[in-house]
């Protein structure tokens, strides 16, 4: 008997798959009760919640006012966060159950990103934030004993006016686990071209970048990261969408970007959930990830924020099982696409491809033979 060329998964197959994550924010994915013992220790204010404060009722705080439509709630989630971020101690706390979390979900690779100048308001400089970051991923990589590998992007603020000082300090940090450069915050008039010098100065210097473009604004957000920054991948990209026209035929019609997107193999960072909860895409079974990936774009599945989405990537993917009907070679072309994509030398994403995703795929596939 042989095996189901594409089986479906179970959700315990799906939770087992090796995974690998590019999109996820490290104030966005902390344990409620972690929060909670880190604002008692700095006295920080945590939002009253309805039955009184527990890990279980804080985490569910963080859901709904993510769900909620309000921009205001949605942000005010962050401030607890990062407010909690603001020693070297609570950092590492914070990196290292990341890793454990993710280690758990299944995830063999991942880009953590953050934006460090958020985290230097009781005195850190720079260095030490992404110091004390690197330290707890650290600690959980030693501790998976090698099952997985962690790197950080350093992330700038569109609105603010730091963005060449954090890609000094990408380069700076490059052979010390920094992977990457990005940045992030409002796109609607905050285009990436405002920090144009920075990503002038990244090309230079052979580094790695991605651009949050095309989740809250349109076509020339993906446009001006891709054509006047150069991005190297676009964080979510979902409007992208809007340079494609399906006829009465079916037959899809991509417009001068979404070709270029597609032939320049430019890594789409799609975080179907979070799009859900921004209004980038109305549903999951509507989200915009399924046409492209049947028209082949370099698409991969990602969490964004896992605290304030009550998600992990085996969600996800199950998500998209169920939305789609897809399989197990579906979510291992998913996986390596983000191994292609990453931000790491060639012969260790190879390692990784071949010595860890394609074999464990394929033993999942000959559980249903």
């Amino acid at each position: 008997m042989t095996a189901t060329p594409n089986p479906t998964p179970t959700l315990d197959q799906v939770r087992r798959a090796p995974k690998a994550l590019l999109h996820d924010h490290l104030d966005g994915g902390l344990r409620p009760q972690s929060i909670i013992e880190l604002a008692a220790e700095v006295g920080h204010q945590l939002p009253e919640v309805e039955g009184g404060l527990t890990a279980e009722s804080l985490g569910r705080w963080f859901l709904e006012s993510a769900d909620s439509g309000s921009l205001e709630r949605y942000l005010e989630t962050f401030d607890h966060t990062v407010a909690v971020m603001q020693t070297t101690a609570a950092l590492t706390r914070v990196a290292r159950e990341c890793v454990e979390d993710l280690v758990a979900d299944g995830v063999v690779y991942a880009e953590i990103r953050y934006a460090p100048e958020q985290h230097v308001a009781q005195g850190l400089t720079l260095d030490e934030v992404v110091g004390a970051v690197k330290e707890g991923f650290d600690q959980g990589m030693a501790a998976a004993g090698g099952r997985i590998v962690v790197r950080q992007l350093l992330t700038a603020m569109r609105h603010k006016a730091r963005s060449m000082e954090i890609a000094h300090l990408a380069v700076a940090w490059r052979e010390r686990g920094v992977a990457g450069f990005d940045i992030a915050g409002a796109e609607a008039g905050f285009p990436p071209t405002r920090h144009l010098d920075a990503f002038e100065y990244l090309q230079r210097e052979n580094a790695h970048f991605t651009i949050h473009a095309g989740e809250g604004f349109g076509l020339p957000s993906i446009w001006q990261a891709i054509q006047w920054c150069g991005a190297d991948r676009l964080g979510h990209g979902v409007r992208i969408i809007d340079d494609i026209t399906i006829g009465e035929d079916g037959v899809a019609t991509l417009g001068g970007l979404a070709g270029y997107v597609r032939d320049k193999r430019i890594p789409l960072e799609m975080c179907p959930s979070s799009n859900v909860q921004t209004g980038a895409a109305p549903s999951i079974a509507e989200h915009p990830i399924g046409l492209l990936k049947d028209l082949a774009f370099r698409v991969t599945v990602n969490t964004d924020n896992r605290l304030m989405s009550g998600t992990s990537v085996s969600h996800e993917m199950s998500s998209l099982v169920d939305a789609f009907g897809y399989g197990l070679r579906d979510l291992e072309w998913f996986t390596i696409n983000a191994m292609k994509s990453a931000f790491l030398p060639f012969d260790e994403r190879l390692a990784i491809i071949n010595g860890i995703i394609k074999p464990e795929y394929a033993a999942l596939r000959d559980e249903h033979a």
